[in-house]
């Protein structure tokens, strides 16, 4: 026996006799405050606008480290803050994030669990705790009970996962066509779409838009009615650029009588979902075969988390599930994440939003979408009575367009660029029909409709 603990020993220890990884403890703790204090501490603009180039992080990875508290000092006082703060309150550029303060501590606590959460052998409990969370998405949906899904990193490999699935299903019941499978969006689809068709191989027939920005159910149905071996449409609910919702449910109409599969993208505007106020322009979305929503955009999670749902999930499991003589054991009479998607091994990055759920409620998240939805709404009133500013199309979720009339890109460019610098607000051009304009995206229940309209008044 004490044979046996000294092989042991030596077998975890250097040829000095020191534990492989020497002493943890001080830098766990260490970490550990940190994070506590970085969770709680309000976001710095100002230091998060460093351009890139002026990063000069140096070489950290040596051949017998630099220690801990030399590691963390490096991260604190360079590398972090060569990052964009996504949760401040004027941060509106992009899509950004806002995850509860509750949300953050327990990504900590995910991560130091060390969960293998594809396979209900392994990560039973946090599977569980996921689909209650993935439950709470299905009934905005209104879907039925038997729907299920699984977490994946982010939205593009949401649709791609999606589209995978619609594929396989469409080829369990009809040849492949002897001009390829085809792919029906909108110019206004996210452009994970055609990465998603790009890696598919598969090619992407795009149906035009009316005047309101809405993919229609008329202009499916033509694309519809004179292209053969389309399997699947994609819809947006909350467009990336605009936060336009398309018209779900006359494209639901269409699908039906083609017998096409539907998605949903709603990365970004499927959290409005949970808003009682705006939960009317979804009407159809209960009809669509498969759905995404990035909890870390709208639904304050952080970073990565996208929530893929099926209707009936028995077309995911035939698409995704892998064989493999290692993976004969596994039990394929539950839904198990792996065989869901396009992924096998895989984090619990659901727990992060089960657990901010759990503590907060699904009442206070619906009050806090609809705070976003009415900060947008205020700021869009004084764009309207505002003499400098004009907007640039009607907004229906929390993204806001709009432009000053006389500028030009660089224009837009030098003011957004100073905007930033000072700390006033991250705001960013795009381009809406061709033209440079400014947008703004509301996602952060903290931002306060008079800070933006202040320092929107600086384009005067």
């Amino acid at each position: 026996m004490q044979k046996a603990q000294c092989e042991n020993t030596s077998a975890n220890t250097t040829p000095d006799g020191l534990p492989v990884w020497g002493d943890e403890e001080e830098i766990v703790a260490a970490a550990i405050d940190y994070a506590r204090r970085r969770i709680m501490r309000a976001p710095d603009l100002v230091a998060a606008a460093r351009p890139a180039a002026d990063l000069a992080a140096g070489t950290a990875i040596t051949p017998w480290g630099m220690g801990g508290a030399a590691a963390l000092k490096l991260f604190d006082q360079v590398l972090a803050p060569a990052t964009r703060a996504q949760n401040g309150s004027t941060n509106l550029a992009y899509i950004p994030a806002a995850p509860t303060r509750a949300a953050l501590a327990f990504d900590a606590v995910t991560g130091a669990a060390n969960i293998f959460a594809g396979t209900w052998e392994a990560g039973a409990g946090a599977i569980h705790a996921e689909n209650e969370a993935l439950t709470w998405l299905t009934q905005l949906l209104g879907w039925p009970g038997t729907a299920a899904g699984c977490f994946v990193s982010g939205g593009t490999l949401g649709n791609l996962s999606a589209l995978i699935t619609a594929r396989a299903a469409a080829a369990a019941s009809r040849p492949r066509p002897t001009d390829g499978w085809k792919i029906v969006c909108a110019d206004s689809a996210h452009s994970s779409i055609r990465s998603a068709a790009q890696a598919m191989d598969v090619k992407v027939v795009t149906a035009p838009v009316d005047q309101r920005g809405h993919l229609t159910g008329a202009a499916v149905d033509t694309v519809l009615d004179s292209t053969t071996g389309v399997f699947a449409v994609v819809a947006t609910a909350g467009t990336t650029n605009a936060g336009l919702i398309d018209d779900l449910d006359d494209i639901a109409d269409s699908c039906e009588r083609h017998q096409v599969w539907l998605h949903v993208d709603g990365a970004y505007g499927g959290a409005g979902l949970a808003a009682p106020s705006v939960r009317h322009r979804y009407s159809g979305i209960e009809r669509a075969d498969s759905f995404i929503v990035d909890p870390h955009k709208w639904l304050f999670a952080p970073y990565d988390c996208c929530a893929l749902l099926y209707r009936d999930p028995a077309a995911a499991r035939a698409a995704h599930s892998q064989s493999a003589h290692y993976l004969d054991a596994i039990d394929r009479d539950v839904h198990n994440p792996a065989d869901l998607a396009f992924h096998l091994s895989r984090r619990a990055r659901g727990l992060p939003f089960w657990f901010s759920l759990a503590v907060h409620g699904t009442e206070r998240y619906a009050r806090a979408v609809e705070q976003t939805l009415t900060t947008s709404r205020l700021v869009t009133d004084a764009i309207r009575a505002s003499g400098h500013l004009r907007l640039t199309v009607e907004p229906e979720l929390s993204v806001i367009l709009f432009e000053r009339p006389g500028w030009g890109p660089q224009d837009y460019a030098a003011w957004s660029t100073r905007a930033a610098e000072t700390g006033a607000m991250l705001c960013v051009p795009t381009q809406w029909n061709g033209t440079t304009v400014l947008r703004m995206a509301f996602v952060n229940p903290e931002t306060r409709a008079d800070d933006v309209i202040e320092a929107l008044s600086t384009l005067r």
